[in-house]
């Protein structure tokens, strides 16, 4: 009895010293594991927070600029930069890859001096009669998705001011402008293929070569930069060219428009334009005057697709062409601030014409084909 007890208690009290070091590293073990657990909490909380704001931020930014920057004046000097690079006065290096020297030279402008007599004014009535004639009306247009550039005009009529129907006069200056924008449109996209196909040839013709020194200068591109000239050579969706051609010229109505073809309100600073009737005293600006309608388009697409103030705007229509190859002019239209000097206000004004006039409806309108040849490439 004695000795099962004596066993009982040696075996009894290491046991007991065992047991009480286990429950010490056991609670020690427990609260180490609390810590880390803590730490590893903190952390990931810690994480989280930072990478919602890197994504939150570019949105927080931008309502910012939005709501807060409403009032903010842009000076515009892509319009004077224009007219210097229009006239050749100097040669612009703004960016690693432009030069703006020849970017206008294939574009015809008037002198102050000058009238508009090379081609023939139509007026309203025989403009409307002669779009009757041809079956061309907006309605069938947005049907159809075609419009036929036989109908294009060099002049608006004198008469624009006088239709006093706002929805008549809206539509008649939309009829007109339309095809010009449209056909500009077409030959930027036609060469915007042969960009492509040569850049996947093996080997490149003298004309090839020929062709593409002739569209470093249009583009003002310097060095030859291929990947700049994909960039620059777009289109420019026609519900944004029809907003602004409306805005700056009310609808057609303006005496920029009637008397010097400018559909755009693009600026010079020498001799060839018009002086605005409120400018200041002090003021040397003109309103650059064209031949006719169809040089003020392609000098306005010529601006846009090369000038530094909208370089963000040609990247934000590459990042569109690279997601679906479709063109918003709602979401491009927010990169035109700099276009005015009423600056972010500009944009507003230019987005609610576009709704209003559900001017998205003329975006993927092409040119009638006027033969199967055409037809394959368009």
């Amino acid at each position: 009895m004695a000795k099962n007890i004596r066993n009982d208690s040696i075996f009894k009290k290491p046991f007991s010293t065992k047991n009480i070091k286990s429950k010490k590293f056991s609670k020690t073990l427990n609260k180490d594991n609390k810590i880390d657990f803590k730490n590893f909490y903190l952390f990931s909380l810690a994480s989280l927070i930072l990478i919602f704001s890197f994504f939150s931020l570019p949105y927080i930014s931008s309502y910012l600029s939005e709501n807060f920057v409403n009032n903010q004046t842009v000076i515009n000097v892509s319009k004077k930069n224009f007219e210097i690079a229009f006239n050749k006065k100097n040669t612009i290096v703004e960016e690693k890859s432009t030069n703006l020297e020849d970017v206008f030279n294939d574009i015809d402008v008037f002198s102050s001096d000058q009238k508009i007599t090379n081609t023939s004014r139509l007026s309203a009535s025989t403009i409307e009669q002669l779009f009757k004639d041809t079956n061309y009306n907006l309605k069938t247009v947005k049907k159809t998705k075609l419009v036929n550039i036989g109908n294009n005009l060099d002049h608006l009529p004198t008469e624009m001011k006088n239709i006093e129907n706002v929805k008549k006069r809206k539509n008649l200056f939309i009829q007109i402008v339309l095809p010009l924008i449209i056909e500009e449109n077409t030959k930027i996209k036609l060469d915007r293929k042969k960009l492509f196909v040569i850049l996947n040839k093996n080997n490149n013709s003298k004309s090839d070569i020929d062709w593409l020194k002739n569209k470093f200068k249009q583009y003002g591109v310097a060095k030859n930069d291929l990947s700049t000239l994909k960039i620059r050579m777009d289109e420019i969706p026609v519900s944004l060219a029809i907003a602004q051609a409306a805005k700056e010229t009310g609808w057609g109505t303006s005496r920029f428009a009637q008397k010097g073809n400018a559909l755009f309100g693009q600026w010079t600073w020498s001799g060839n334009g018009i002086k605005p009737a409120a400018a200041d005293s002090n003021s040397k600006h003109k309103v650059a005057s064209f031949k006719v309608l169809k040089a003020s388009v392609k000098a306005y697409q010529r601006n846009i697709n090369t000038h530094s103030s909208y370089k963000k705007f040609r990247k934000e229509r590459a990042i569109q062409r690279d997601n679906n190859g479709k063109l918003d002019s709602l979401q491009l239209v927010k990169y035109l601030d700099k276009y005015a000097e009423t600056g972010i206000e500009y944009t507003k004004i230019l987005s609610k014409i576009i709704k209003q006039n559900s001017l998205t409806d003329f975006d993927d309108v092409k040119i009638l084909p006027t033969s199967k040849k055409l037809k394959s490439i368009i």
